[in-house]
């Protein structure tokens, strides 16, 4: 039988089948939080593959089966084991992987629609932000914290956040280097403001929510469930500091502007944010940002995140980063060098091709 018949279910780590005109896309990996591996990510490009000319495939819906969970991101656990054992090709392989996904899911010709009820971080966001709707509920928020383990932000969500408006009704580089560099936990409200969300539905209504997708339309499923999302964005109340301290180039100039801002609460606040940061990863992912925002696609500036990503996991810090996280977890990383100051720009501008 065909992975892709309607009548079709297992319980892989991804779940795929077609119900009505719907291609369902079952994230089931909910014990690591649905975290993605190789095979996740390869189910999900075979069903995107199957379904991009299928004209009974109307639109796909991508969904957790996790209470707590939509995706907390890529396996970069089994990344660094891969690299200690030396076996960094095979990591190397897998974010190539995951980014042609990311890419593939960008330009697909139909709507592509993820339901977030619970955390989307790195990778998650990635499965979700390229597609063409973002539907969230209360329990959601997202992240992307790849300064603590020692990595850059990847998964194309560079070159996504400097280009949506959301709620705000503006693109900002600014909001986009402050969420990717201090890992701001975005709650639902700062979702819908910053454009990461699309659409508001409660969580008591997912699932009703979802069988009107698939048994009627989206927008009617839309028009019967979708709301204002609850509370206050707490990034629109930081916009004007984060505009006055965050809209740079290099990670220099941004160290310099919140040494010398006038709010010290929000200086502390933003000092707190970065506490555990690899001083590499502010370096190279705010150059990273300088880069995404010249490109003119997505797919050249997944380029870039390749290239960027295989210097930073071949640096003993990414392995170092993972382990304080997510392996040890006592937050307490041993990074070299320890302070930004020391960190040589010059090997992130090659790799980037910035130049001066």
């Amino acid at each position: 039988m065909n992975a892709m018949d309607s009548t079709y279910r297992n319980q892989e780590v991804v779940n795929v089948y077609v119900e009505n005109t719907t291609g369902i896309i079952e994230l089931n990996r909910p014990k690591a939080l649905n975290s993605l591996n190789q095979e996740m990510i390869d189910r999900i490009d075979q069903a995107l593959d199957a379904w991009w000319d299928d004209d009974a495939v109307h639109r796909v819906v991508v969904y957790s089966t996790s209470e707590k969970a939509f995706c907390a991101g890529g396996d970069v656990r089994t990344s660094r084991e891969q690299i200690l054992a030396g076996k960094g090709c095979a990591s190397d392989q897998f974010f190539a992987d995951e980014y042609e996904m990311n890419n593939n899911i960008a330009l697909f010709p139909k709507p592509y629609i993820s339901l977030i009820d619970g955390v989307a971080m790195g990778g998650g966001l990635g499965v979700s932000v390229h597609g063409s709707h973002r539907v969230i509920s209360e329990k959601a928020f997202a992240a992307m914290p790849e300064m603590a383990i020692g990595f850059n932000p990847d998964v194309g969500v560079p070159f996504m956040l400097q280009r949506m408006t959301g709620l705000k009704g503006f693109t900002s580089l600014p909001l986009a280097n402050f969420l990717v560099l201090t890992g701001w936990r975005m709650s639902t409200a700062d979702m819908m403001w910053a454009g990461v969300a699309t659409d508001f539905v409660p969580s008591a209504a997912f699932a009703e929510f979802r069988e009107m997708i698939i048994a009627e339309s989206l927008d009617e499923a839309l028009e019967a469930f979708s709301t204002d999302a609850p509370g206050e964005s707490e990034l629109e109340k930081l916009y004007p500091n984060i505009e006055k301290t965050f809209n740079f180039d290099t990670w220099p100039e941004i160290e310099h502007a919140l040494g010398a801002h006038p709010d010290r609460v929000f200086a502390v606040q933003v000092a707190e944010l970065l506490k555990g940061a690899n001083p590499e990863s502010l370096v190279a992912s705010t150059l990273l940002m300088r880069a995404s925002a010249l490109c003119s696609t997505l797919r050249e500036e997944l380029d870039h995140e390749v290239a960027l990503g295989e210097h930073m996991r071949a640096n003993p810090n990414f392995a170092e980063g993972v382990r304080a996280v997510l392996v040890d977890k006592d937050r307490e990383p041993h990074f070299d060098p320890k302070d930004t100051a020391a960190v040589d720009p010059e090997p992130f501008e090659r790799i980037l091709g910035l130049f001066d």
